[in-house]
């Protein structure tokens, strides 16, 4: 039997649901004891898990490159394959035995192996690890045929072979009313779900940065020209507030964050909110927890992904409590969660308390593939504090930091951009500023200064140059 790993395997990425939690470690340990770099995506605690994500998160550390193969486990090991095999660039293989897995190898090149825990058992899994580690694809006739698995993938996302596709399956029907920017659209839709993403950490949200609120909300419709400054300048998202006209550029509405977080909200509100998203292909709806599962079946099988607060707006809840909101909201459907910390901490110095406090929602965010953002609150807080506070975000690997709630003394400035960003910005974490944004101005200052995402939200008035904003989250 081959044991000699194969030199081309440095790092594995290990995943598991909460039934391949126990098998997940005793093979971590065994594979380390071997010399392999492992990167464990989770889960992190024998509690009920999604599979899905798991291998999903696994699988993308392969098909990016950051490792050469990965393992899932779950309670059968045909879940986490079907999941994994969504993933562009990966070959998942369900393996039961030692014959399957030198197969899944010699034959079909597999890079992921999904594996069943309770139904084979630590010693099996160990064989089958050291021979799926060691057997290489190296006929010619079989790496064609793996390739030729990878071509089928390719040719889902390339217009001209989906044309040759439909005209080979649809019976001589006329498919000439497939223009190519039809074609180069589905195209992208599919490359979209393939590519799935389920966390966007490079992007930038802004809750009406285009005019820093002056439009009241709806900067999309009246500011277009300087929506489009802001994205070209790295922003990826901004938000539209729900009782607008309507007529939004539809080149921008992939980026708009439509949002409805009033404490006087209703259902009917919201499911008006989720239908604009729908109509619009708007990027998100943002809503609090209460409405999270109203707003997922409203939105369910689409791309429009929900966002909502947590410990939200005094931050004062404990950090058992934010995470288990964290994971109610997840499991309703969230993709994205604010979390306001817990600023007594903050300032009485307790910083265990502090890191537990944001660790506590990030891990939970972790679990279910959410984006976590961390609200500091800004106003409330000295430069050292700041600092403190967004050292404390990024070691516990948050994706964001925020300024402030909106409902605090104060919003966000340029100065406390300036130095959240530079605190942060090495690490690849995203600034949210977000308060006091009152212009077009303001915004774009803020986006100069570090911002990677800007929430404002302000009164029509402004628009016409009258009156006074109030601003909110």
């Amino acid at each position: 039997m081959r044991t000699a790993p194969s030199a081309d395997v440095k790092k594995i990425a290990l995943g598991s649901d909460h039934g391949g939690f126990d098998m997940k470690a005793q093979v971590k340990e065994y594979l380390a004891s071997k010399g392999y770099v492992v990167e464990d995506v989770g889960t992190h605690k024998k509690m009920s898990v999604d599979y899905p994500l798991f291998a999903y998160k696994a699988a993308r550390l392969v098909a990016n490159g950051s490792c050469q193969r990965a393992i899932v486990f779950d309670g059968a090991g045909i879940g986490s394959c079907m999941a994994a095999n969504k993933v562009p660039g990966v070959r998942a293989a369900m393996v039961y035995d030692v014959k399957t897995a030198i197969n899944s190898r010699e034959h079909n090149n597999a890079n992921v192996l999904s594996l069943g825990a309770p139904l084979l058992g630590f010693p099996l899994i160990k064989e089958i690890l050291d021979v799926w580690l060691s057997t290489d694809c190296k006929e010619d006739r079989h790496v064609r045929r793996a390739d030729q698995i990878l071509q089928i993938e390719r040719d889902f996302t390339d217009p001209q072979k989906i044309k040759e596709t439909l005209a080979d399956n649809f019976s001589g029907e006329d498919v000439s009313q497939f223009s190519d920017t039809d074609l180069e659209q589905i195209a992208r839709q599919i490359t979209q779900i393939l590519q799935s993403q389920g966390i966007n950490t490079a992007g930038a949200m802004c809750n009406c940065s285009c005019c820093g609120g002056s439009c009241g909300g709806h900067c999309a419709e009246k500011a277009s020209d300087a929506v489009r400054e802001i994205i070209n300048m790295g922003a990826s998202r901004i938000s539209y507030r729900a009782g607008g006209q309507q007529n939004v550029p539809q080149d921008l509405a992939g980026f708009i964050d439509h949002t409805l977080l009033k404490p006087e909200a209703t259902a009917d509100s919201v499911r008006k909110l989720c239908d604009d998203a729908l109509e619009y292909s708007f990027a998100s709806v943002c809503v609090n927890p209460s409405y999270v599962s109203l707003a997922s079946s409203k939105l369910r099988g689409s791309e429009v992904k929900v966002c909502t607060v947590v410990g939200f707006p005094l931050g004062t809840h404990t950090p058992q409590v934010k995470a288990l909101e964290t994971r109610q909201a997840i499991r309703e459907g969230a993709k994205e969660i604010d979390m306001v910390i817990n600023i007594g901490a903050l300032k009485s110095g307790d910083i265990n308390l502090l890191y537990r406090d944001i660790r506590s929602v990030v891990e939970a965010c972790n679990d279910g593939s959410a984006l976590s953002k961390v609200i500091i609150e800004t106003a409330l807080l000295n430069d050292e504090e700041i600092v403190i506070a967004c050292e404390t975000a990024k070691r516990a690997r948050a994706n964001y930091v925020k300024t402030s709630t909106g409902f605090s003394s104060g919003g966000a400035t340029t100065h406390d951009v300036a130095l959240m960003s530079q605190v942060v910005r090495a690490s690849g974490m995203g600034v949210k500023a977000s308060g006091g944004i009152r212009s077009q101005e303001d915004a774009l200052e803020m986006i100069k200064a570090g911002a990677t995402r800007i929430g404002a939200s302000a009164s029509v008035q402004i628009v016409q140059g009258e009156g006074n904003i109030t601003e909110s989250y």
